[in-house]
């Protein structure tokens, strides 16, 4: 399957037209790994944006990172499990901060798309159009992942709250 037709199923690359399609698809690198591999860690440098063409990662995030020592847990805790189509390290084409969660492959024959921060800029300020509708996409999905963290956050503190009273 083509890079174009991969993007063409990622919700940052809805209604992008053919041609916008396939100007994204000639900055992106494959990177194929298998379970177990960490694509990048917490805390990390970002500047890059990551596409699954096929398999599945783990998004995980450890507490002790926090100073949480008297979790339940040791080590990172999976917080979501990411499948063909939808992207991870958004956050990384915004601010270029210190990744929030590290990335583990959770299944062999896992292929990625990485696209590099600065050449995708550099499309998007050279194409408005296409810079418009991905930053769009870009912060609905976004939004939609926060509103789901913050559901999360909320479960967690009303099911904490009912068993330690």
């Amino acid at each position: 399957m083509s890079f174009a037709n991969i993007l063409k199923q990622t919700d940052i690359f809805f209604e992008l037209t053919p041609t916008q399609l396939e100007l994204v698809a000639s900055l992106c690198q494959e990177r194929k790994c298998k379970a177990g591999d960490i694509i990048f860690e917490e805390n990390a440098a970002s500047d890059e944006l990551y596409i699954i063409a096929q398999g599945e990662i783990d998004i995980q995030v450890d507490p002790t990172l926090v100073g949480a020592e008297n979790t339940k847990t040791s080590g990172p805790v999976t917080i979501a499990t990411l499948r063909r189509g939808q992207s991870f390290g958004e956050v990384a084409l915004v601010d270029q901060g210190l990744r929030s969660a590290s990335a583990r492959c959770s299944a062999n024959t896992t292929q990625l798309l990485v696209i590099p921060r600065d050449k995708l800029i550099m499309l998007c300020d050279t194409y408005p159009q296409l810079g418009y509708r991905l930053m769009r996409n870009l912060a609905a999905d976004l939004a939609l992942k926060i509103r789901s963290t913050d559901l999360r956050i909320r479960e967690e503190l009303l099911y904490g709250q009912r068993h330690t009273s």
